[in-house]
């Protein structure tokens, strides 16, 4: 998608200061961090949203969730602990509209989850 901004960031049209690469998935810093550490982790194909997983692209799952592994035991907080949060759709407050999650951990945030 050529107005991604994601995409654009994936595509290095964008600086992004990188945590993680693989042939699939692409993980950055937040530039706006709710959290010590913030790391966004999209897949390198666009997809709108987690609505928009099929049996064909269902499969990126598993490598963004084992890049969540690697980045939180890169980071020093897999022990400690650290939340991966998705948003999908407007409601649940997403505002890029490529499937991403959200690594945040280096403190504690307590058992609420909003």
């Amino acid at each position: 998608m050529s107005d991604c901004i994601f995409c654009k960031i994936i595509n290095r049209e964008i600086p992004s200061k990188s945590v993680y690469e693989t042939e699939k998935v692409y993980a950055f810093h937040d530039i706006n961090p709710e959290a010590p550490f913030h790391v966004l982790i999209v897949p390198k194909e666009h997809i709108g949203s987690h609505n928009e997983l099929t049996p064909d692209n269902v499969g990126i799952m598993k490598d963004i969730h084992l890049a969540a592994n690697e980045i939180a035991r890169q980071l020093g907080i897999a022990e400690s602990g650290y939340r991966l949060i998705n948003n999908c759709g407007a409601d649940a407050g997403q505002t890029v509209f490529h499937l991403h999650y959200h690594l945040v951990g280096g403190k504690s945030m307590g058992t609420k989850i909003l």
